[in-house]
């Protein structure tokens, strides 16, 4: 493809995803939704005016890349500290069983192939953040008990679901299952996390000195940029997958980073992280929507049989346990019945977490284009459906006691 028919393509992708994801916010549904629709009409299943090359493959993982550092930027680990082992139950829940029984239902029911397997267990771990604080946010709730532990819980779930990934991703790339190069990547994950705050935090000290010498504009996304891609280069080094760079650069360098050793940093400045996030978003904002197009322009729904019970049976067994697996995770906790409901709730969208690992597990072969086809079903529904049964929840039976609570 020549430089003019790139433009055009890039173009066509850009401004797609904006208008889609605005009709998506308009219709009351997540923006990841729109873009992941723009996707499905241009590529192969509908329109098929534009296919994955490498080009947008490239920027899509720029995209994935940068997501993973803002998901990490915006990790507050107080959060977790102060809704206290409410939220590591609910996380840790919400975490193991969607795992073993999308494991188990793909594996021992429909006879997949462990590792496809593995990956699908892997993406119901997921639940989006963003998605879930957005909801919370637009209820004013987030300061309530359920808010918190949704909120504690989810930033441990990100955590978890990362370090899964990383482990998965060694799987698909060294085709199989190895605990050799399992305890090599836990090993070397282990010291990448140790180290990083002490760069990242140092990075930052050198970038913020330079800041204020330079007469040339631009200096922080520059230097930030350059931060996560080269951390996503380590990352890459030791066996993970690049977004694990970009998560641990964000964690590093956000306000309320308290990892061992990274306790030293606590008190950085927080303005200085104000304005790093305020400086990277128009740059994430910009790269981040190519990879949900780019999810679906990898999805050929033309290639399916519908008629098929396989990919309906298949799709509505996954929903089952992706619904019920992360709602269980909330009923280990001591709340009232209707706390335990909105918690289980608030945990089910996935989102684009739950993408990353479905387009990371097509990527390396590992899933095929029904089984793809599935899971991208199984996370629009999650991630759609969610916030309106909160919305409906906390107006007709929740508004006046959690209103009282935000209050106080």
């Amino acid at each position: 493809m020549d430089v003019h028919s790139f433009f055009l393509v890039f173009l066509t992708i850009l401004l797609s995803a904006r208008i889609f994801a605005e009709l998506a916010i308009r219709l009351g549904s997540p923006p990841v939704i729109g873009e992941l629709v723009a996707g499905v009409v241009l590529g192969p299943s509908l329109l098929g005016w534009i296919v994955p090359f490498e080009a947008v493959k490239l920027l899509a993982g720029i995209g994935i890349i940068l997501l993973l550092f803002k998901v990490g930027l915006e990790t507050d680990l107080t959060k977790l500290v102060r809704s206290g082992w409410k939220s590591v139950i609910v996380a840790t829940g919400g975490f193991v069983l969607p795992f073993v029984l999308g494991f188990w239902l793909s594996f021992g029911i429909f006879g997949l192939p462990i590792l496809a397997s593995l990956f699908i267990g892997g993406t119901l771990t997921a639940t989006s953040i963003g998605i879930t604080v957005r909801v919370l946010d637009d209820l004013k709730v987030q300061a309530s008990t359920e808010g918190q532990v949704v909120l504690g819980a989810a930033v441990l779930d990100d955590i978890f679901g990362v370090l899964l990934l990383a482990f998965l991703y060694e799987f698909a790339i060294g085709g199989g299952i190895s605990m050799t190069n399992t305890g090599k990547v836990f090993l070397f994950i282990g010291i990448f996390f140790l180290l990083t705050p002490f760069v990242a935090k140092t990075f930052a000290v050198i970038i913020k000195r330079l800041d204020r010498e330079t007469k040339i504009p631009g200096l922080i996304p520059t230097m930030m940029i350059s931060l996560v891609l080269s951390f996503g280069w380590l990352s890459k080094v030791v066996g993970a997958p690049e977004m694990l760079g970009g998560f641990a650069a964000g964690l590093a360098l956000s306000r309320r980073f308290i990892l061992p050793l990274g306790v030293i940093f606590r008190q950085a400045d927080p303005k200085f992280t104000d304005r790093i996030e305020e400086q990277m978003n128009p740059i994430i904002h910009l790269f981040t929507p190519i990879f949900f197009v780019m999810v679906g322009l990898s999805l050929n729904l033309r290639e399916i049989d519908w008629n098929s019970f396989q990919i309906w049976g298949f799709s509505l067994s996954l929903l089952f346990v992706a619904v019920v697996g992360k709602f269980a995770g909330a009923l280990f906790i001591k709340e009232s019945l209707n706390s335990r409901f909105i918690i289980g709730v608030a945990m089910i969208p996935r989102g684009e977490v739950g993408l990353v690992f479905a387009e990371l597990g097509r990527e390396s072969g590992v899933l095929n284009n029904e089984t793809y086809a599935a899971l991208i079903i199984v996370i629009v529904l999650t991630t759609l459906l969610p916030p309106f049964v909160m919305k409906w929840f906390y107006n007709s039976h929740y508004a006046k006691r959690l209103a009282g609570q935000s209050r106080e």
